[in-house]
């Protein structure tokens, strides 16, 4: 089947529940030093307006108290006879205000416009050092995560850390001026009542931690069967066909059930305690706004503030809570900022594949020679030897079969001859050069490639086809096609070479797939051909068709033929019979069975089963 990346939705991280780094101040560290010091004068430019957009913003409230009491001492001299109101006062007052706010607004889209570009270009260049190091990664860093984990990293972690460095770094700086800013107002306005509106903050914070610490766990449950019913969705829709032909949609559709309702339950607790919240904070500050409003009438009766002074404190007293919710709100954010950082510097710091390379190889001098001494092996996680003690030669143009068991150590003798592993012990000679001396893009430009699963990406069948060799001109594309079989195939599609293979290559069949790999092989025009049960997926008809042009391919070049069915390689000039990673037996087709040896029995196993059916 071809390769495709699995897709994943909400609920791939638990992002109800904090993520909290393992090295928090190590990772901000990282951070702050290889990343964000780059952008120092945007960054000093986004704080500056971020503390002027928020003190002018401040004073607003002040100044609209000012014509507030400019308007009630007007009112008082009309019933006590004297001028009235000043309308000309209240008009500069006004424009003043205006002004004020306008230049507040001007100042929070700057630095507003400013933190989103760093927070773009950061992650723009995250972005291009995650594909750089996708490249440079070993094929062992990939056997031991999903493509899922990888994926996140590129994926949530990137978005996470965009989206909340972009927030978090501009709302901090606005929370604490605006704490500040306002406490130092309200303490102008009024010392005492400044006091009362600040002891309810604590009752404020005691109930809310209360609320917050029993809600946690049912988000992070909320989360977790999130992913399950997300996982669940993908799964059977993947394999759909299968769930069909096995009658198992009752079967799956109670699993779901019951995914569907623990969420539900989950989420219904988590949403209603974050919802009570709101109503809870509100209470509390209405009552502390009954207080100032009492207190305050009682200091107006006595001259000690203005009436507009009340509703500047009233007003400033409303807006105090709500910069410490949103500190809080932060703090939550910067640990998962935080936290997906530390993925995404983890991956950065993966050991990269070591380039042994000794000096320019004239790739011309390649005819393809190849000799594995003494070759042992073993893969990083596994206890087992997979290679024991491998030794063969390889003539320049032989066409070489490896056979034996599943679990034989035949693909690996092919991963270990492209370099995607180096060997333990041992070496691989490609005409007297140990492979090593070669960088591996050089090392892999001498192969030609086709696997037992297909890789074809989202686009035209040309550009599938001159994948391996970009610069392949149309008549150069079809005789590839015309030699793989597949050109009459291509000829009879809407657009022809120029048709789009859709995402999941789901508007051709598998076999054609697996022709059009092989004609991207036949255009590379490699000097070695490896062909990993490359016919398993065409049927016998087509597997006949392309028979004979393979042999032509392979005239004149070294072949590595991993195949199952052996029937294939009866014409091999050399047969590898491999069991338990060493080499059994050794010979051409007809001198193999006429040992009556373990190729024998594979042999007449597999022509049995074949008469049998």
């Amino acid at each position: 089947m071809e390769h495709k990346p699995r897709r994943f939705g909400p609920g791939s991280r638990n992002v109800g529940a904090v993520e909290k780094a393992k090295d928090f101040k190590g990772t901000t560290k990282k951070l702050i030093k290889n990343y964000l010091s780059q952008y120092k004068l945007k960054l000093a430019i986004v704080f500056i307006f971020a503390i002027g957009s928020t003190i002018f913003s401040i004073v607003g409230p002040k100044i609209l108290g000012n014509a507030t009491t400019e308007i009630f001492n007007g009112l008082i001299s009309k019933i006590t006879g004297g001028s009235g109101i000043d309308f000309g006062k209240i008009g500069s007052i006004l424009i003043t205000l205006i002004i004020l706010y306008v230049i507040s607004t001007v100042f929070s889209l700057i630095q507003g416009f400013t933190m989103t570009g760093v927070a773009q270009k950061l992650t723009y260049k995250l972005r291009g050092d995650l594909i750089r190091k996708i490249n440079k990664l070993p094929i062992s860093y990939f056997d031991k995560r999903t493509n899922g984990e990888v994926l996140s990293i590129i994926t949530n972690d990137i978005d996470t850390l965009s989206q909340n460095l972009n927030q978090s770094i501009t709302q901090i700086i606005t929370a604490i001026c605006t704490i500040v800013g306002i406490a130092i107002m309200m303490i102008s306005i009024s010392v005492s009542m400044t006091l009362i509106s600040i002891l309810i903050l604590p009752i404020t914070g005691f109930i809310l931690s209360k609320i917050v610490k029993k809600s946690q766990k049912y988000f992070k449950k909320q989360q977790d069967y999130l992913g399950h019913v997300n996982g669940q969705v993908e799964e059977i829709y993947g394999g759909h066909l299968i769930v069909k032909a096995f009658n198992g949609e009752d079967k799956a559709i109670k699993e779901f059930t019951k995914a569907n309702d623990e969420l539900y339950h989950s989420a219904w607790k988590s949403q209603f305690l974050s919802g009570v919240m709101h109503p809870i904070m509100n209470f509390i500050g209405n009552i502390g706004y009954v207080i100032v409003a009492v207190l305050g009438g009682y200091y107006a009766a006595q001259g000690i503030i203005t009436v507009g002074n009340i509703q500047s404190f009233i007003q400033y007293n409303k807006q105090f809570t709500h910069p410490i919710g949103q500190i809080a709100q932060i703090s939550s954010m910067i640990q998962s900022m935080v936290a997906a950082a530390e993925r995404v510097f983890e991956f950065l710091e993966e050991p990269e594949e070591k380039e042994t390379n000794k000096g320019n190889i004239d790739e011309n001098s390649i005819k393809g020679n190849i000799i594995f001494k003494n070759v042992q092996f073993k893969y990083a996680d596994s206890d087992r030897i997979t290679i024991n003690d491998f030794s063969a030669e390889i003539k320049q143009g032989q066409k070489i079969a490896i056979v034996g068991p599943t679990g034989a150590g035949k693909t690996t003798i092919v991963k270990l001859l492209m370099r995607f592993y180096d060997v333990d012990k041992g070496e691989i000679l490609l005409d007297g050069h140990n492979i090593k001396d070669f960088t591996r893009g050089d090392l892999r430009k001498q192969f030609g490639m086709v696997l037992q699963d297909t890789w074809l990406f989202g686009g035209t069948i040309k550009d599938n086809i001159k994948y391996g060799r970009p610069e392949a001109t149309q008549a150069e594309i079809i005789e590839a096609a015309k030699a793989a079989n597949v050109h009459h195939f291509i000829k009879t599609l809407p657009n022809s070479y120029d048709m789009v293979i859709n995402e999941e290559s789901t508007n051709i069949s598998a076999g054609q797939k697996q022709l059009l790999t092989i004609a991207r092989v036949i255009l590379a025009n490699p000097k070695i051909l490896i062909l990993d049960e490359a016919t398993s997926s065409i049927d016998t008809l087509t597997e006949i068709q392309i028979q004979s042009a393979m042999d032509n391919l392979m005239k004149g070049r070294t072949s590595f033929i991993i195949a199952h069915r052996l029937s294939t390689i009866k014409n091999a000039d050399l047969i590898l019979v491999l069991n338990n990673g060493d080499i059994v037996e050794k010979g051409t087709h007809e001198e193999l069975l006429n040992k009556n040896g373990f190729y024998a029995e594979l042999y007449n196993s597999q022509f049995n089963e074949e008469e049998a059916s």
